[in-house]
């Protein structure tokens, strides 16, 4: 009877025991559940104030530029009115120098004509000539000494209007001096918020990738870098789409494949219509549908995107088949490398991708699909793009 009491109190304890490890496990796997979403909203929030400043500093490089050359422009200008000061200065100083000879010369005609004037009959007989000779003379002289008179006043003339211009000049002299100054000061502060906001986009790329970090102990596949590059350099072969660009947007949406998902169709709040493609896609590949993971619901939106291309399952239906004939089997899986990506150069080529001045709208379809002016959309496709020039360099 004890024996019998013994067996059904260490069955109640076992029981017991069973019970609070279900839901100890349950509660941890909801609290990984939890801390891939939080992790992943906090990436999120990141990335959003990262495209915010990306955006202030692409203002403010053009900023810069536009007052670099207003810069340019000013001193240029106030280099030509410089020049043109010295050249009126030396017009001026050539003219003073003309007044100085043509007095020197009416000083001499006056003087000639006084002494000449003081014993015309000495001078008729030094000189052996007629009185109308001489006074003809005196005549003469007199209309030079008019002509160097009206010479004069022109000079004087040409003297004033010259200052008038120099004093104009000086004046618009002063002027670009002082715009050059408030220009140089804009292009100064413009230049100190460069560098601020370089300071803070680094500071949140430090930050992301601290939170990427965190997020690859909860996630997915990390996949080795030489298979991403020969898948990328696949499907750039396949459809035209630049690989660069496609690193830039599997960077963006998956970290180059390291973050797939960590949630299950549960949690990630996907509709009737996805999950019904959804089962259909998993029963397609043989796998359990309740198990495979998906991308986790933000609190902006829904998850289930699947893979490395972070497909929608009602999007990659509509790409499935292109993709499989692409890759040469079926049916295509969009948690496979080769078969995400080829489903991603397919979708942004279709988008108008395949060409360079296409691809800042085929990253903004890829991100939101329709309403691309929305501020979060243009945002994802600037990044992108910004990104894409790294991998220009890289290659």
């Amino acid at each position: 009877m004890k024996t019998g009491k013994i067996k059904m109190f260490l069955v109640f304890l076992i029981t017991i025991f069973t019970i609070v490890d279900v839901f100890s496990y349950a509660n941890n796997a909801a609290r990984a559940d939890d801390s891939v979403g939080d992790t992943q909203d906090a990436i999120k929030s990141t990335e959003k104030e990262l495209g915010k400043k990306q955006q202030v500093l692409n203002v403010a490089n053009s900023n810069y530029a536009k007052v670099a050359a207003q810069v340019n422009t000013t001193a240029s200008l106030l280099t030509q009115t410089t020049q043109e000061i010295a050249r009126k200065e030396a017009e001026i100083k050539n003219l003073s120098d003309r007044v100085i000879l043509y007095k020197t010369m009416l000083s001499a005609y006056l003087q000639e004509m006084y002494f000449g004037n003081q014993d015309p009959v000495m001078k008729l007989a030094v000189a052996n000539q007629s009185l109308d000779a001489i006074f003809g003379n005196d005549e003469q002289m007199l209309n030079v000494k008019e002509k160097i008179l009206r010479i004069l006043e022109e000079i004087s003339a040409s003297q004033l209007q010259l200052g008038e211009v120099k004093e104009e000049l000086a004046d618009k002299k002063e002027e670009h001096e002082s715009l050059l100054q408030q220009q140089k000061a804009e292009q100064y502060a413009i230049a100190n918020n460069i560098q601020e906001t370089k300071l803070t986009i680094a500071q949140l790329q430090a930050k992301q990738s601290k939170l990427r970090s965190a997020l690859s102990n909860f996630l997915g596949e990390d996949f080795d870098m030489n298979d991403v590059i020969d898948a990328v350099k696949y499907a750039d072969k396949k459809t035209g789409v630049r690989k660069e660009f496609l690193f830039a947007v599997l960077d963006k949406e998956t970290d180059l494949g390291r973050f797939t998902g960590g949630c299950t169709y549960k949690k990630s709040k996907m509709g009737d219509t996805n999950l019904k493609y959804f089962k259909e896609i998993c029963d397609d590949l043989g796998y359990d549908y309740k198990k495979m993971k998906v991308s986790c619901a933000l609190s902006y939106g829904i998850g289930g995107a699947m893979g490395v291309a972070q497909f929608m399952p009602s999007t990659w239906m509509g790409y499935k088949d292109a993709i499989a004939s692409s890759v040469g089997h079926s049916p295509a899986n969009p948690w496979k490398l080769k078969d995400g990506i080829m489903g991603m150069a397919l979708y942004l080529k279709n988008k108008g991708g395949d060409r360079k001045s296409g691809e800042h709208t085929a990253a903004a379809a890829y991100y939101c699909g329709s309403n691309l002016s929305r501020d979060v959309c243009q945002n994802y496709a600037n990044t992108v793009i910004s990104w894409s020039k790294g991998y220009d360099e890289y290659f």
